[in-house]
Parts: C-alpha cells; sequence; structure tokens
C-alpha cells in the first residue's frame, strides 16, 4: 500500500457517561486500533472543554502505552508555547526510554483553549506566544543533544536518553507550519479538519516537498464511514469549522460559534466570527479509500490520520472498524489478485 492510517481521539464527551467512562472508551479505542492494524493512535490537548477530556496527554499517553503493545501512541499534540521546552524534553525521553520506537511527540503552535485557560496555563511565567519558533527549535536540539556551545543553556541534557528516540513532529494547518517544519528537518502533519481551505493545503504540500525531499507527510482528516453512503452523510450532517479573526491578526478555530463568541469577548479584541463548510469525507469504505487515494496520489501523502467528530459513538466506533488498514488494504489486494 501506499500510505498508512492512524487515530486521532480527543475522548470526546458522550452524554451518559462518567468522565471515568469515557477516558475508558479512549483506551479501548486505542486497543481495538492496534488491532485493526492502525499505525498510530494520538490524543489531543483541548483545555476548560465541555466537549472532550483529552486536557493532558502527557498523562494519557504513558496509560495508553501501558494498555498496548505494538502501535505507536502520541499527541496530536502537546501546545509548545505553554510549556518549558526542556521539561517536554525530559517527559518524552523517559516515555520513549521505557517504550523505544512506540512515542510520537506532535508539537502544535495553537493554545488549545480561550485566553482563559490559556492565563491559567502561563500563570506567574512571562510568555507572549510569540516564540513558538525558537521553543520548537531548542525542543530539538535538546532531544538530539546538539545545542549549540554559543547557547545560554548549552551543555543541558534531556535524561535519560532513549535507545530509539521519540519522533518530532510538528502539527500545523497553513503554508508558514510547513515551511517551519522543512526548514527544521520535521515530519509535517497539515491538520484539514482545522483547515477547510484546499489551496492552503496544496500549498503547504507543495512547499513541504520542495523543501524537504525526503520528509514524511502526515494529513489529519475528517472521516466517517457507514454500510452506505446515505447512512454515512447523515452522521456526518452538517460540518462547519468556525473561525475568530481578531484585530490584532490572529485567526483561530474553535468548535462551534458560542465558543468562538466566548474566545473574542475573553481575548479582550475587536473580533470576527466566520463560519465555513468543513471537509468531511463520508462514505462507505470504498468510497472513503478512493478519497484517501485521491489525495495520496494529488499530495504524496504519506499518512492519513483519522479524526472523526460525530456524536453517535456506536457509529463513530464502526467507522474505525470499517476502516481497519488490515481490511481495507486486504481487500485492494483480493481484487488485485
Amino acid at each position: 500500500m501506499g500510505y498508512k492510517i492512524g487515530i486521532l481521539d480527543q475522548s470526546p464527551v458522550i452524554e451518559g457517561l462518567s468522565n471515568h467512562d469515557i477516558l475508558q472508551r479512549t483506551v479501548q479505542l486505542a486497543q481495538k486500533a492496534e488491532k485493526w492494524g492502525y499505525e498510530r493512535f494520538w490524543v489531543s490537548e483541548h483545555h476548560n472543554s465541555q466537549d472532550v477530556l483529552g486536557s493532558a496527554p502527557e498523562v494519557l499517553i504513558p496509560y495508553l502505552l501501558a494498555k498496548t503493545n505494538t502501535i505507536r501512541i502520541g499527541s496530536g499534540g502537546v501546545m509548545l508555547q505553554h510549556y518549558s521546552p526542556y521539561k517536554v524534553a525530559e517527559a518524552f525521553q523517559v516515555l520513549a526510554t521505557l517504550e523505544p520506537g512506540r512515542v510520537d511527540l506532535g508539537v502544535g503552535k495553537g493554545p488549545g483553549g480561550l485566553p482563559l485557560s490559556t492565563r491559567a496555563l502561563q500563570y506567574g511565567t512571562v510568555n507572549t506566544g510569540k516564540d513558538f519558533e525558537e521553543r520548537l527549535t531548542f525542543l530539538q536540539q535538546v532531544l538530539n543533544g546538539n545545542i549549540p556551545a554559543d547557547h545560554p543553556l548549552a551543555g543541558i541534557q534531556a535524561i535519560p536518553k532513549p535507545p530509539k528516540q521519540q519522533e518530532l513532529i510538528l502539527l500545523g494547518a497553513s503554508p508558514n507550519s510547513s515551511r517551519l517544519a522543512s526548514k527544521l528537518g520535521l515530519t509535517f502533519s497539515f491538520a484539514r479538519f482545522f483547515n477547510s481551505d484546499d489551496r492552503s493545503l496544496i500549498e503547504a504540500a507543495k512547499d513541504y516537498r520542495e523543501n524537504h525531499k525526503d520528509g514524511h507527510f502526515i494529513l489529519a482528516v475528517s472521516v466517517i464511514a457507514a454500510p452506505t453512503t446515505e447512512e454515512a452523510k447523515q452522521l456526518a450532517g452538517i460540518q462547519q469549522l468556525v473561525k475568530i479573526h481578531l484585530a490584532s491578526g490572529r485567526v483561530l478555530t474553535l468548535q462551534n460559534e458560542e465558543a468562538a463568541e466566548k474566545f473574542g469577548k475573553e481575548s479582550g479584541e475587536e473580533y470576527e466570527v466566520k463560519v465555513h463548510e468543513a471537509n468531511f469525507i463520508a462514505g462507505t469504505p470504498a468510497e472513503v479509500k478512493e478519497e484517501l487515494d485521491r489525495l495520496h496520489q494529488q499530495l504524496n501523502v504519506d499518512e492519513f490520520i483519522i479524526h472523526t467528530p460525530v456524536k453517535d459513538d456506536k457509529a463513530r466506533l464502526r467507522s474505525f472498524e470499517l476502516l481497519s488498514p488490515l481490511s481495507l488494504f486486504k481487500e485492494k489486494e483480493s481484487v488485485t489478485l
């Protein structure tokens, strides 16, 4: 096969289930994903949310590693603006030492929440959120043990050193992010489920391939599969992306209009909320695979991360099973023969 498939799970809130049960659903999904042949299982970082419980990937990841055996487990991702790059490096060095070859360190630029949670995370620190490239560069240097001699922290090491280095992945949704990933020689994951503007996607993929020919390009997409096209489209419903445009020039994507309005008010800036139609792949397994094949060919995608933001928990789980790489590509091979 030409590409691999992984899963992004945000531990979505399910009506009628306790928080304990919801997080256990994430554990069970990771175990099933391993059984079904998925390459990776990522968990997200969202703060002060009423919709998802994935607030601390650095805590959930080791639990998932302990409950699985072979699948790669990682962050989708750590919001680096809130944390010391050195401490992030230490935490993931420990994980990679415990489980060599199974740990992904996905890093994102966004806040992962509204201004109130950002202030809470950065309480007592001085951080404008404008030094992301510097933080990411230092994180990479610490992990690789090649901090320049003239750096103020030259000589610092993140202990322990794992037998196999974890993969450092930049998550983003813009050509600027792809250019930063290629500049640093990192794997890049474009969040199409976060940015439905395919012009940005095409530009980002093109820039990444031109500037980092040996790089690994991952595309994170919103997907729902069902036995029939009609059911899949019904489950998908009308999917929208809500973006808030701040007077300072920042543009952020929120879960819904209510969250966007709340963000605007907490930001203290003038703002405008715009609603866009989301790119959501919905269909039978064969139809979904056909679209993934098309994107793979068009953009030279090495790997897909599947995100399935639908309310129906049983249908969501069934979708992941229907898209099991073991069955999808086995089916293809049998047709070829």
